[in-house]
């Protein structure tokens, strides 16, 4: 027996987080009933259903995508706007992104149908590096770059220390480009940490997450993980070392 959140998520349905908020919606049933306790635990014979459709286990898929700006990290939009799931016309199974980027950040984005695999990625306890360059306005001091280190106070709490690095400015147009490392997810949390120190932010693009990179990817592009990728992935969530 298994929770009910946690086998929505092996199947596809959508990430732990996702599912949970499904099951208090009163969107899931169970053999016929509307289930909306989160303890829920099924068994491989139960016959559940997510908005009248019932979860067959889909092989997992694992991809990285080069999101551009101006695209929707969700699987869906009730605007209408173009998301991260419109990359992949080809794919059967039902992929949803890892996290999410801003809709005007671009970068690395890992798109799969693996609930724990996701988990893994996303929740603070096991703290997967990514990193970001952002273009901001402004020359940070080096005693602003070092508030961003030891941790900022932003109006959700400290954050996490980070690790920054200017790569170059331009005191004719006054502005810089920074590296930062963070393992947070908290939302906007670069822009406003940078906003924090009076160097708000023209351009974010996050080039790393975990131990995959943007390296050869244009905007826009994809390519599958390869296995030694979610291995590595795996182990570094599971014992904060690349193994």
């Amino acid at each position: 027996m298994e929770r009910l959140q946690k086998v929505m998520a092996q199947a596809g349905v959508a990430s732990r987080r996702k599912s949970e908020e499904l099951i208090l919606a009163g969107k899931v049933k169970v053999n016929g009933v509307i289930v909306k306790e989160l303890g829920t635990r099924v068994s491989h014979t139960d016959k559940v259903e997510v908005e009248g459709v019932p979860i067959v286990k889909e092989p997992h898929v694992y991809y990285l995508l080069y999101k551009p700006r101006g695209v929707i990290s969700t699987a869906n939009d009730e605007k209408g706007r173009k998301t991260v799931v419109d990359f992949f016309p080809e794919i059967e199974e039902r992929i949803y992104p890892v996290g999410r980027l801003d809709y005007d950040t671009s970068g690395v984005i890992i798109m799969t149908n693996d609930g724990e695999f996701s988990y893994l990625m996303t929740h603070p306890k096991f703290e997967i590096k990514k990193t970001y360059i952002a273009k901001v306005k402004g020359i940070p001091k080096r005693e602003d770059l070092r508030k961003l280190e030891r941790g900022i106070e932003l109006e959700d709490g400290l954050t996490a220390p980070a690790r920054v690095k200017v790569q170059s400015n331009d005191r004719k147009s006054n502005t810089a480009i920074v590296e930062i490392t963070i393992h947070e997810g908290r939302n906007r949390q670069v822009r406003r940490m940078f906003d924090a120190i009076g160097c708000p932010v023209d351009s974010l693009r996050r080039e790393e997450f975990g131990i995959v990179t943007a390296r050869g990817l244009n905007a826009g592009d994809s390519r599958p993980l390869t296995i030694h990728e979610i291995k590595q992935l795996r182990v570094l969530a599971e014992t904060g070392k690349i193994g």
